[in-house]
């Protein structure tokens, strides 16, 4: 979920990479996904709060509160490095939770998106 989808298109394509799927416009509502490279299988939806039909204006609240407390999880991403990775998105202005760490998994480090989404980006163990 997102409050801006200019800002998310921005935040998924320029700065983590991913590619354009679709971005359509059907009239009162605009249908918005990127897909990792390599992989256009797989879309992510750029979901504005307020399309949500079944939620009132308190749920919209609700929702925008738990994202910005960063309470909202939102999934794993892969890389054959997360350190080289963690440095490359760091400089395009990606702010991370914390630097990559050891795990028992193999090395991690938490980011966030311009919503309050997080991520946690892991190189697996054995990569």
């Amino acid at each position: 979920m997102v409050d801006d989808q200019n800002a998310a298109k921005d935040f998924y394509v320029d700065k983590l990479g991913f590619d354009l799927h679709t971005d359509h416009d059907m009239g009162t509502f605009r249908w918005l996904t990127v897909a990792p490279k390599g992989q256009p299988d797989l879309q992510i939806v750029l979901m504005p709060v307020d399309a949500w039909p079944k939620l009132d204006d308190a749920g919209r609240a609700d929702i925008r509160r738990l994202m910005q407390a960063g309470l909202m999880p939102t999934g794993v991403m892969q890389t054959a490095d997360c350190r080289k990775t963690y440095e490359d998105l760091k400089a395009k202005g990606v702010e991370f939770k914390n630097e990559p760490k050891e795990q028992f998994y193999g090395v991690e480090a938490m980011f966030i998106d311009p919503f309050g989404n997080w991520f946690s980006l892991v190189e697996p163990k054995g990569w």
